[in-house]
């Protein structure tokens, strides 16, 4: 797809951005004037008119479909953005499943541990210095270990906590080569897909975060994980959005 003039914008590429919170830090990020490349697996229709919608408010913004959890696919989306822009400047790591129906037992590990890594370890050698990778998670899972978290998101809580560590495991890697990892870790963000389809198996579940305060929204958390991109941090540093109660009762620590 053609794309606007990319001349001093940053390249921004965001894994699940078609909707939820990789779309909305899609539009926040354009709106301060970087190139998001809207990353999707299935949903052509719905990221073609959030890149669409972005450029008709002057921002720039352009669509790659990719399977993260394919190896062929993870490659290809690099190698494009390569091909089409030189490089590659932030990396955000959005995408996440494991509650889908009829996903394989390891699918869950799949997409939120190996994946992340991969696609990190294939991005890495086309990110200039002074670059931002930032992984976005829930406290559920970054705090996994530490609180209990729903039966049926534990597959979710334990790979992505995995995918942190295996992050977080790079950061001396990272650092030699001048990029930074930013962590971002949010409650149980209203309005997003994983919310939902937990309510359906276990209302319970997401009334019990409720009852401990308003839940974060999508633009909220989108803003923060936008804010990652540039805010002036440690390697590894960690931001937390919303579930006052994880901070109360664990320490905020990687």
């Amino acid at each position: 797809m053609t794309v606007d003039d990319t001349t001093g914008r940053r390249i921004v590429l965001i894994t699940g951005a078609s909707r939820g919170i990789g779309a909305e830090t899609a539009r926040v990020l354009a709106a301060r004037g970087d190139h998001v490349v809207i990353n999707y697996r299935e949903k052509a229709k719905r990221a073609d008119m959030l890149a669409e919608a972005i450029r008709q408010v002057g921002g720039s913004a352009s669509t790659a479909r990719a399977d993260i959890a394919d190896a062929d696919s993870a490659g290809a989306l690099v190698a494009g953005v390569v091909e089409q822009f030189g490089r590659l400047d932030v990396l955000i790591l959005n995408a996440s499943g494991g509650l889908e129906r009829n996903a394989s037992p390891g699918y869950a590990m799949a997409l939120n541990r190996h994946a992340q890594e991969r696609l990190v370890r294939l991005a890495v050698p086309h990110m200039p210095s002074g670059s931002r990778i930032v992984f976005v998670t829930s406290h559920q899972a970054h705090f996994y270990g530490r609180k209990p978290v729903p039966a049926d998101y534990e597959p979710i809580a334990a790979s992505k906590r995995a995918g942190e560590d295996a992050l977080r495991a790079l950061i001396p890697e990272l650092s030699a080569e001048g990029i930074a990892l930013h962590v971002v870790s949010g409650d149980m963000i209203d309005g997003t897909i994983i919310v939902q389809l937990l309510e359906r198996r276990n209302p319970d579940a997401v009334a019990a975060r409720r009852d401990q305060g308003a839940l974060p929204t999508v633009a909220e958390f989108a803003t923060a994980v936008a804010l990652a991109t540039t805010a002036s941090a440690e390697p590894g540093h960690t931001t937390y959005i919303g579930g006052q109660d994880y901070l109360d009762t664990c320490e905020a620590t990687s």
